[in-house]
Parts: structure tokens; sequence; C-alpha cells
């Protein structure tokens, strides 16, 4: 979702041009689970359904397709009146339990900001991967060239992106490389939940032997939100911080970063690349 809006151009040597620029939508959208609300993050407009399936993955709320029940937009109005879809009523399945009290987010989650709110030190760093990742054959070697080859492949996926300038990409590719699932927003970590909602409501948990690919840094959130999901390898075209290194080291997930031209920079699990 993008917005025109009326700009001013301004160029070195004084000269000045009125344009139009698509802007990046931003709007607040609420998950609730059971009724009750679990957060409200600023997302952009779309996938909706996919953004509330992976937070609840990513808050540890469910883990397959089969625990959701339903996903359908709660009611709500704007100040003139008018129907709003900012509200996603997530239905459990029969059994399947509610999250506690104290995992509501106490603030709102910002679109720069994944785990901000969270009512405890243990539930940002709390580590419950699938079961079948612990034993589990050895991983797929991955190719270099096949990894350098990514952030060109993600890059050139972004519509929206070329549009406005203004998002964050996150795409899912198998191990040769191949684009599984891309998503866009103003959060990266909305990106990222969109496409694990995706991969939920597909059927597709855990993302064994795929690489998320993203456009920004590797965040502490990011790895936690990909390992959750099953993903052994994480590339970030930027840097990723002290935190989300020993996360990743912690999981036994690969890390990437600075993966951009050719050459990258592995921080952890290199066993997984060929060569």
């Amino acid at each position: 979702m993008s917005t025109r809006r009326r700009t001013l151009r301004i160029e070195a040597g004084g000269r000045r041009r009125e344009r139009s620029e698509h802007l990046a939508g931003e709007e607040p959208l609420e998950v609730r689970v059971g009724g009750r609300s679990l957060a409200v993050t600023m997302r952009t407009p779309g996938h909706d359904f996919e953004l509330a399936a992976g937070f609840c993955v990513s808050e540890s709320v469910v883990h397959e397709p089969g625990q959701i029940a339903q996903l359908s937009y709660g009611p709500g109005v704007d100040e003139q009146g008018r129907a709003t879809y900012n509200i996603v009523d997530v239905t459990l399945a029969p059994g399947v339990a509610p999250p506690p009290a104290s995992a509501e987010r106490s603030v709102y989650t910002s679109s720069s900001c994944g785990i901000c709110g969270t009512s405890s030190i243990e539930a940002v760093t709390k580590v419950s991967a699938f079961p079948t990742l612990d034993g589990g054959p050895a991983p797929a070697q991955l190719s270099p060239e096949v990894l350098l080859a990514l952030p060109e492949r993600l890059r050139a996926g972004q519509a929206q992106f070329a549009r406005t300038g203004g998002t964050h990409a996150a795409g899912l590719f198998s191990a040769d490389g191949e684009l599984l699932c891309l998503r866009e927003d103003v959060g990266r970590h909305n990106a990222v939940d969109k496409l694990v909602g995706w991969a939920l409501m597909e059927g597709r948990l855990p993302l064994l032997g795929t690489v998320l690919q993203v456009s920004g840094r590797a965040s502490f959130e990011l790895v936690q939100k990909a390992h959750l999901a099953g993903i052994g390898t994480l590339a970030a075209v930027s840097a990723p911080s002290a935190l989300a290194v020993e996360l990743a080291e912690e999981s036994q997930m690969t890390l990437i970063g600075f993966s951009r031209g050719d050459r990258l920079t592995v921080y952890t699990g290199a066993e997984r690349i060929a060569g």
C-alpha cells in the first residue's frame, strides 16, 4: 500500500521542482487473540492475516496452522465513522492455550522495533525452537555463489521499495536460491512476520533448509523470529548486532552480514557454507 503526495525537490544550484511522490503506507494494526489484545504494531497495510499469524509464531502462541481456527478483521471505525481494517482477531483452535496475560505488549510496537514493550526479559530472550531442529539431519551445504546472488534477487522483487524507497524486505529462499516468498513492510520485523505467517498458513513450518535474506541489518529480533520458524540461515545486507550474533551462536544458526556485491561476512555457523 502506498499513497501519493505533492513534494518540492530542491537540487544543487537552487533548482526547484514540484513533483508527486509515492509514500509507503504506515498504519497501526492491533492483534487480538481470543478477544484479548496481544499487541499493536505499526505496519504497511497488506498481508495482515499473515502478519498476525507470524506474530503469533514469534510470540510462541502457535507453531502449526491447525492451531489457528480463524483469522478475521475485528470491528473498528475511523474518525469519520467509516469501517477500518486495523484489527485482526485470531481465534485459536480448541485445546490451544491462549497466551498468558504477561505476554501482552505494554506499549505500541513501532515500525522500527519488534520487541519493544515486551513485558519481561525472559520473553525477549526465550529460545524455543521446533523439536525437529534437535538431532535432525545435518544441514545442507550452502553455495557462496548462491548466497551472494540473494540480495539482488531480493531487490528485484521489491515492488513497494521501487515505488516508495521506504520499505524493508524479507525473502525466503531455498538452499539453491529459489525465491519461495517475499514480503515488504515499513518495519523489518513485520516483513519477517508476514513471511513466517505465510509459511504457517501454507503448512511449511518448520522452514528447515531455507535461507532468510533481509534488506537491512540483522538484529536480535530477526534472529529470534527466524529461529522460532525453524530457519537455519539468516543473511543481511548490513551488520548484525552483538546480541544477534550471540543468539545465533546459541541457536546454532548461520548468521551472515554485509552480504553485498562479491563478498559476505559469516559470523556464526560457517560449517554450513560450502568450500
